[in-house]
């Protein structure tokens, strides 16, 4: 069951365009599905990366992933934090981005947790503060 991008040149939107089967991406001329205009031009998809969860904890054994954490540098713990979320697959969250950019200009852990006093109460840990990164 393929899944077309398109450009439509009606309404200047990118869209999907699901097919039943592949041969009917050779016969059905594709419609927009938000304002049903055939002036459809097909895009390069993006092409995902599946990996398993073995091979993403696999690339954590990397010890250049730990350097300078041993010396509570605030920049290497952005670095890790930064790493660790490539490695996972799992984006940075609006406030771990702003701590993590706050750490890559050398601000303490400790600073930043007495300035965001409601960080990690997200997490429902009640405040893990900057020892949850």
């Amino acid at each position: 069951m393929p899944i077309y991008e398109y450009h439509c040149e009606d309404c200047r939107r990118k869209v999907s365009v699901f097919f039943r089967t592949m041969s009917e991406t050779a016969t059905v001329a594709p419609q927009c599905p938000r304002c049903a205009g055939l002036k459809l031009h097909k895009l390069v998809s993006k092409v995902a990366f599946l990996r398993s969860d073995e091979s993403r904890m696999e690339g954590l054994d990397d010890p250049s992933m730990l350097a300078g954490l041993e010396s509570e540098d605030p920049r290497a713990m952005a670095n890790f934090v930064r790493k660790m979320s490539d490695q996972m697959g799992e984006p940075l969250d609006p406030e771990l981005t702003e701590v993590v950019g706050r750490l890559e200009k050398g601000e303490s852990a400790e600073s930043i947790e007495q300035s965001m006093p409601a960080l990690g109460e997200s997490a429902g840990d009640g405040g893990g503060g900057a020892d949850a990164l």
